[in-house]
């Protein structure tokens, strides 16, 4: 049973999700409480010591942020709530946080839980938020981190250390500027969508590269590149005219 607490200022949100989860989740989650301001959250957060805690990012005057920095490192799960659909998505994207948008969903909230349920409950928990907390501060750069699930947990990568993604059916490799390999269990157009506001570019079905590390381009049907770690990637003719536009912006 997932022992979890609600803070919200407003009230109506706090029922919709106190609905929600008792309909829906009765089985695995348990409410040990929910709070209307930062204070009583915090107290109880500390009191109560849960699993889990769904946490408004605007609490009045306060900020989520701004509550769990005084908590320092939690042993707990978060997942956010919103009204902002755009409130810092890349930044949750790369934390590996969840968030749900208000008025929330239930399919989205089941979600949400399922990949909880996934994860070890706590044991990663203040690295995520860390990584959450340093790229709100750097929405923008190479600086940006990435949390990665692999087999025996996480792994917390640098974006800008990324020179490319490979695709390896269902599964992705990643190339690092250190020359390390990683595989994830995501598929290349799940890095595609994380990633594409990073200056990265899928050139090809099985390739997505980041433009600063490319060394050279060399004409062709479709062409391709030769990167600065001297891997040469294929540009599928269909990708090529776009591709060469976004290396024109650069």
């Amino acid at each position: 049973m997932i022992r979890s607490i609600l803070i919200d200022d407003e009230q109506h949100c706090i029922d919709r999700l106190s609905t929600l989860l008792q309909r829906r989740h009765a089985g695995t989650v348990e409410i040990l409480g929910v709070f209307n301001n930062a204070e009583e959250g915090e107290k109880a957060i500390r009191s109560l010591n849960p699993d889990l805690v769904f946490l408004d990012i605007q609490i009045a005057d306060t900020t989520a942020f701004d509550l769990l920095r005084r908590i320092g490192h939690p042993s707990f799960e978060i997942i956010f709530t919103t009204a902002y659909d755009s409130y810092a998505v890349d930044a949750f994207r790369f934390s590996a946080i969840d968030y749900l948008l208000k008025p929330i969903d239930a399919e989205q909230l089941d979600e949400a839980l399922k990949k909880l349920e996934k994860q070890q409950l706590g044991g990663e928990a203040a690295r995520r938020l860390d990584v959450l907390l340093h790229n709100m501060e750097v929405m923008q750069g190479p600086s940006r981190r990435i949390c990665l699930p692999v087999m025996n947990g996480l792994v917390f990568i640098q974006v800008g250390d990324i020179i490319r993604c490979q695709a390896e059916a269902n599964y992705t490799i990643i190339f690092l500027q250190d020359k390390q390999k990683i595989t994830i269990s995501k598929t290349l157009g799940e890095f595609e969508h994380l990633l594409e506001h990073a200056n990265f570019f899928r050139v090809h079905n099985s390739h997505l590269v980041n433009l600063a590390y490319i060394k050279n381009y060399h004409k062709g049907k479709g062409g391709f590149l030769t990167m600065t770690d001297q891997s040469q990637v294929e540009v599928s003719t269909r990708r090529k005219e776009e591709f060469l536009r976004r290396l024109n912006s650069l």
